[in-house]
């Protein structure tokens, strides 16, 4: 059996990002998951992260680090949008389950990310499901790790489409555009999985939820809680006919990226100014700006291997 890939996964734990985490607890080896600020409110991220890591049957074998709970110019009193209304007060379809058995771990997020990365040099794949304000700090604050990632997986961004928090942004890049725009300049190869890809291939329609409920498991229960409100939302606000899984498409893509149908390399970068666009990706597909291509864009995905993978997942959770 060839030895599980190790990551480190950088989330706001609300929604999807839970059954993200549960399809990388599947497919790789986990060395530990940070906190960013986003989705929800930052302990209740927290939480969401510890019960969902429990879900998965690691408990106390996967450390949760605190990192940044604002994004890098979110300064004073002011506070990022939060989205309770897309994912539930708890971030967790107002499921409110128990509290998780583990606590989080000692020390700072950005800190395990550096300690790790350099333990490990060209070993830690990263999986971005949020902001990108650790990862971007943790690149200012050492940037010899940026030679040493061999791959960070990022959903966020647009690539010439409609955003999901304005409509020129999509939400992890709309949050935090400065640390994008470092992140995306890093030089580590990057793959990006825009919210294009989520609405074309990544939604579960009532349908698909039937099926995923027949499942009868401890996984196929835990997916239908988390996403009792969220499926309202995109109804209503998307008009999209299911629910949305972008972090979940992004972990499938990194474990399986034969998944991944197409893909090109172009120069891809993020407004941080704009009155209308702060946060829009700005995805160069035709080379106009002749500048490096830095990003690898996710394209097309095979839509059926990749509800093949997540049934995996929600079947294997008993």
């Amino acid at each position: 059996m060839t030895e599980k890939k190790r990551v480190i996964i950088d989330t706001d734990t609300a929604g999807d990002d839970t059954f993200s985490i549960l399809t990388a607890l599947h497919y790789f080896q986990v060395e530990g998951i940070m906190i960013t600020g986003g989705n929800v409110q930052f302990d209740q991220q927290v939480e969401n992260a510890l019960y969902t890591v429990q879900v998965g049957g690691k408990s106390g074998q996967v450390p949760v680090y605190k990192g940044y709970e604002r994004p890098l110019m979110g300064l004073g009193e002011k506070q990022h949008r939060t989205v309770e209304d897309v994912h539930g007060k708890d971030g967790m379809g107002d499921s409110f389950f128990e509290k998780a058995i583990q606590s989080p771990s000692e020390g700072h997020a950005v800190d395990f990310l550096i300690e790790k990365v350099h333990k490990y040099p060209g070993e830690i794949h990263l999986l971005a499901i949020a902001p990108l304000t650790n990862i971007a700090m943790a690149i200012k604050k050492d940037p010899t790790i940026t030679t040493k990632i061999p791959h960070l997986y990022i959903m966020g961004g647009t690539n010439n489409a409609l955003g999901n928090i304005t409509p020129s942004a999509e939400y992890n890049f709309w949050v935090d555009p400065e640390a994008a725009k470092i992140v995306l300049h890093s030089g580590i190869p990057i793959t990006m999985v825009g919210w294009e890809m989520c609405t074309q291939y990544s939604i579960m329609d009532d349908d698909d939820h039937k099926e995923i409920e027949a499942l009868a498991t401890k996984g196929a229960r835990f997916f239908k809680d988390v996403n009792k409100v969220v499926m309202r939302f995109n109804k209503s606000v998307h008009k999209l006919n299911g629910t949305t899984h972008p972090d979940t498409l992004l972990a499938a893509v990194a474990a399986k990226e034969e998944i991944m149908k197409k893909s090109n390399l172009y120069h891809v970068d993020v407004e941080t100014i704009g009155e209308l666009t702060r946060g829009y990706s700005l995805v160069d597909i035709n080379d106009r700006l002749e500048r490096t291509k830095n990003v690898r864009v996710c394209e097309v995905i095979d839509r059926q291997a990749f509800k093949d993978m997540l049934l995996e997942v929600l079947r294997s959770i008993n």
